[in-house]
């Protein structure tokens, strides 16, 4: 039975091909909602099963995985930021703070049974200022993540902690999907 994983994020894909699972991609045109007033676990767990049913309703002989990933702080989801200046506005938000990382994964199978599910991490950052913000910044494109930061590169220049997952912040909760995938 073919997975396919219905995300373009290269951090799902390396941390499904570490786990050993054979998938193939299939990037999915649903469009995430951003409504700061739901409860940060139903936001990512809706826009992971959005994700997921776009893509079986074109793969239906197929295991599907959708998933999203959004850094909370004060229970406001921080998206990927739309350019630098938003990045480092969020980056100074996160400075010596403890947030919630939140990854929704919906893995939905031929039939159309689903499994619906997320995990949490709380990651403390270090004390940032502009310099420290800006040399992270020459090392890390934060455009293309939830936070404006990736835990995988050069994490250790603006995290003090984790507790929970690392693979959960890196945008997939890799021992779980591969729970409900048997």
């Amino acid at each position: 039975m073919p997975i396919v994983l219905a995300s373009s994020s290269p951090r799902r894909r390396e941390l499904l091909e570490r786990a050993g699972v054979v998938f193939e991609v299939v990037v999915s045109p649903a469009e995430e909602i951003h409504d700061a007033s739901m409860q940060p676990e139903l936001l990512c767990e809706h826009n992971a099963v959005l994700k997921a049913a776009a893509v079986a309703a074109l793969r239906p002989d197929a295991t599907v995985i959708g998933s999203d990933t959004l850094v909370f702080i004060d229970d406001m989801p921080l998206g990927k930021p739309l350019d630098l200046d938003e990045a480092r506005g969020m980056l100074r938000r996160l400075s010596a703070r403890t947030h919630r990382v939140c990854t929704g994964v919906c893995v939905i199978f031929p039939g159309g049974g689903r499994n619906v599910f997320h995990d949490t991490t709380e990651v403390t950052f270090l004390a940032l200022d502009d310099a420290a913000i800006d040399g992270y910044f020459s090392l890390v494109n934060p455009l293309d993540k939830a936070g404006a930061y990736g835990i995988q590169e050069c994490g250790d220049r603006i995290v003090a902690e984790i507790r929970g997952s690392f693979d959960n912040v890196m945008g997939l909760p890799v021992d779980k999907v591969v729970a409900a995938l048997k």
